[in-house]
């Protein structure tokens, strides 16, 4: 088969700047009241300069891995979770895990910024679980070869990010991994056994913990405890509601004057309802829902298993952390922390997003003349590539 190699998929580009760009506004707007008041920032652009370093190191590192071919990261993989699961252990059990708002999530390594060990576990595992399942695509109906060692794994990841606690990035790494051992063909009935067992744990941990018991119940009910539990509930939706159609105009938010909490970082998309009202918060979405549909695109068209599998896995990441922190700001899913992609204040966040952009850019380079669709999606028969415009 011969391999054509053509640009990355600039649609897909386009749609990521777009909400970098974005972003770098809406952090600056939502963060500049507590930056300009408070005496450790001493700058209203403390946070904006920051996310612009952030952004810059994230564009070379997009720049770097789309010149990269996907298959080096095969080798690496099992390197790649190797440190992480290390980072991951040493935020829980060493003096290098920094505590912040009520959960102890960040390293500590010197004089450098703290990082978040659980978003470069979010890519390190989509690397590790595209090389191991396509390593075993005759054996995964063999439940002690395919089903039993993936979710031990997967149950290791969990219960460290829930020692934390960080039950936002535990929910946004378990989806994304059921939907690459989906695209892998792993049976049906070893998923419904998984999705049983990953509720009945969810509601042993709700239950086991007060505040998340509390979470839920606010939720169900926020006005019952509105200068408490329900307070970030509340004023997410007084900020959506108050923005209306047109917004009422870049920096014009009054929630984020200290009503909103987190309104430069998980809270951003409340900040972005209220000052681009229900029109912006759609144009938001809609570039999100434009990254789905490139990024399955070329899962579509990857020209082997394991580029289908990296596609499948970066883009279910970003669409689901994108889809869970607007379903907590819209109070359709109990209170989790979870940034929004490319757009919440954070290096820990923006560049491996940015770096695994430029993982699936790269795939989206590769062609071949014929894909054999069989060995990549659940019995499909070989077809020719249909290319990109």
């Amino acid at each position: 088969m011969s391999e054509q190699y053509r640009p990355p998929d600039y649609l897909l580009l386009v749609a990521v700047l777009a909400l970098v760009i974005l972003g770098l506004d809406m952090v600056y707007s939502a963060s500049f009241v507590i930056a300009h008041n408070s005496p450790l920032y001493r700058s209203d652009t403390y946070f904006l300069t920051r996310q612009l370093g952030w952004a810059a190191l994230g564009t070379v590192a997009l720049l770097v891995t789309l010149r990269i071919d996907y298959h080096w990261w095969q080798r690496w993989s099992v390197p790649l979770v190797i440190v992480v699961l290390l980072m991951l252990v040493a935020v829980v059990v060493t003096n290098l895990g920094h505590a912040a708002y009520g959960a102890q999530r960040w390293l500590r390594l010197g004089p450098l910024p703290p990082v978040q060990p659980s978003e470069f576990a979010k890519l390190a595992l989509i690397l590790y679980y595209a090389d191991w399942l396509s390593r075993r695509r005759g054996r995964l109906g063999d439940f002690t070869q395919g089903a039993f060692p993936f979710g031990i794994t997967l149950a290791v990841v969990s219960a460290l990010l829930m020692l934390q606690p960080d039950m936002g990035s535990t929910l946004v790494i378990v989806m994304t991994a059921f939907a690459v051992v989906f695209i892998a063909g792993a049976p049906i009935r070893h998923l419904l056994l998984g999705v049983v067992v990953g509720l009945a744990g969810m509601g042993v941990l709700a239950l086991t913990a007060g505040y998340r018991l509390r979470r839920i119940l606010t939720f169900l009910s926020p006005d019952v405890d509105p200068q408490g539990g329900g307070w970030h509930v509340l004023q997410a939706s007084i900020a959506l509601g108050s923005g209306g159609v047109f917004g009422l105009g870049l920096g014009a938010s009054r929630q984020k004057f200290y009503y909103l909490p987190s309104a430069h970082t998980d809270a951003i998309f409340a900040v972005i309802g209220e000052e681009l009202g229900f029109i912006g918060a759609v144009a938001t979405l809609a570039l999100v829902a434009l990254i789905a549909y490139r990024g399955y695109r070329i899962v579509v068209h990857a020209p082997d298993t394991v580029g289908a599998l990296i596609a499948t896995g970066i883009t279910s990441w970003l669409t689901f952390q994108a889809l869970l922190n607007v379903a907590v700001i819209t109070a359709t899913v109990p209170f989790t922390g979870i940034p929004f992609p490319f757009v919440s204040f954070g290096g820990s966040s923006l560049v491996p997003s940015m770096a695994s952009v430029g993982i699936l850019l790269n795939i989206s380079r590769h062609r071949k003349a014929f894909q054999p669709e069989r060995n990549r999606f659940r019995g499909a028969e070989p077809r020719p590539v249909v290319e990109y415009p």
